[in-house]
């Protein structure tokens, strides 16, 4: 690695993820010389924290003239496609949260334990994939490389926190009924919503298909058959999956536990008989990917089913983001 501190910027810094961004380069002792956060005009006069610091926020016009080395985005597909650009070209690198280049093919979508290798120092915008993804092709990479994945079945149960903070506002003022701001069309607070995103034209809604896009541009196979259900959940530890894949050769569940527990960024937790599974409330700020209720699928030949928990705006965003600037760092590009 290159020994001088960089200049870093964070686009959104007083966002849920852009505040995550920051609390995981400090914890990570990411080598920053300067922390530049970025914030629309509506947040003039804010502050963000960092190592001991309150440090003002400020505008993207004034960002983009102090040349960070890099940038990481988290504001939104609007503000990524108008402005990376204009921070690529100052040559920075651009590390973007947002959908805005995830299948771009150009852009490299890249979850660092799977594909850190699409990077190169032409690279200079760079996707982090969705949250549901990330944690899910975390699992699916080490079953494809051995076994080869066929068809995925996926439903997620997604936190609040993957919405935002107006989100996280609405379900806490609905649980001691207060009148609440509403982010989504019905009542989160004791109830399920099957509607992650805008509905589109064949009946999916767009975070279904991130999945399905997405999770076959990062394991460079289009042939994978992937279909998704995605649902709001009233949680706000983590995301959480069941997941039933279908591989094309055959496997033992001891195999798979083993391969499972054997692979960088995960961790098994597969004892129900003494209650041990993921779930979100034990995943909340672990950086790890938890896979458990590993079964074999009785109704069809090599397919098996796991639940899978992460915490959204950690290895989902923030600390995924992170990896990749690590990456950035050891290849010498910054």
């Amino acid at each position: 690695m290159k020994n001088q501190p960089i200049t870093l910027a964070v686009v959104g810094a007083t966002g849920l993820v852009g505040r995550k961004m920051l609390q995981v380069l400090e914890e990570r002792n990411f080598p920053v010389g300067r922390v530049i956060p970025v914030a629309s005009e509506k947040s003039a006069g804010k502050t963000v924290h960092f190592r001991g610091k309150d440090i003002p926020v400020m505008n993207l016009e004034k960002a983009i003239e102090q040349k960070p080395s890099l940038v990481l985005f988290s504001a939104g597909g609007n503000i990524s496609q108008a402005w990376a650009p204009r921070f690529a070209e100052t040559g920075s690198y651009v590390v973007d949260n947002s959908s805005a280049w995830r299948m771009d093919p150009d852009v490299p979508l890249v979850v660092p334990e799977i594909n850190p290798h699409t990077i190169h120092s032409g690279t200079h915008i760079i996707a982090n994939p969705n949250c549901s993804t990330i944690q899910m092709v975390m699992v699916l990479a080490p079953l494809h490389k051995n076994y080869v994945v066929k068809r995925v079945v996926v439903s997620t149960y997604q936190s609040v926190t993957g919405t935002g903070k107006k989100a996280v506002e609405q379900l806490e003022n609905e649980r001691v009924g207060l009148a609440a701001e509403k982010v989504y069309p019905h009542p989160i607070d004791l109830n399920c919503l099957p509607h992650c995103d805008v509905f589109l034209e064949n009946g999916y809604t767009r975070e279904e298909m991130k999945m399905v896009n997405e999770t076959r541009k990062i394991l460079q196979d289009a042939s994978i058959q992937i279909t998704a259900t995605a649902v709001r959940v009233p949680v706000m530890g983590g995301h959480s999956e069941s997941v039933n894949v279908e591989l094309q050769k055959p496997f033992g569940m001891d195999e798979i536990r083993k391969l499972l527990a054997g692979t960088p960024g995960i961790k098994v937790q597969d004892d129900p008989q003494h209650f041990q599974y993921p779930m979100p409330v034990t995943s909340h700020e672990w950086d790890e990917v938890f896979v458990g209720r590993l079964r074999k699928d009785e109704s069809c030949d090599n397919a098996l089913n796991l639940w899978i928990v992460s915490d959204n705006l950690r290895k989902g965003a923030a600390t995924n983001a992170v990896q990749i600037s690590e990456y950035l760092l050891e290849q010498e590009l910054i």
